[in-house]
């Protein structure tokens, strides 16, 4: 279907359905916009960032499982 012919048809909707299908566009709008990609910054310099593996070196951390699992569920809830 192209743009003229959805055009078309959403125009010949009563104006209750227009209302209906414009108000599914922003709720797809609002779901969906965590999916899309992110994108790096270009001067951002993650190789040599003192942030990233700042605890590389604690042995205490050495069996993180659990922070992994936690990362996971996390996660998981988060994009549900």
């Amino acid at each position: 279907m192209t743009n003229q012919e959805f055009l078309g048809e959403f125009l010949s909707l009563p104006t209750e359905a227009q209302n209906q299908v414009v108000s599914l566009i922003a709720y797809l709008k609002q779901k969906y916009i965590y999916t899309e990609s992110l994108s790096v910054s270009p001067d951002v310099d993650l190789i040599n960032d003192g942030f990233v593996g700042m605890w590389q070196d604690r042995q205490d951390l050495a069996n993180a499982t659990w922070v992994r699992n936690l990362r996971e569920n996390e996660s998981r809830n988060f994009l549900a």
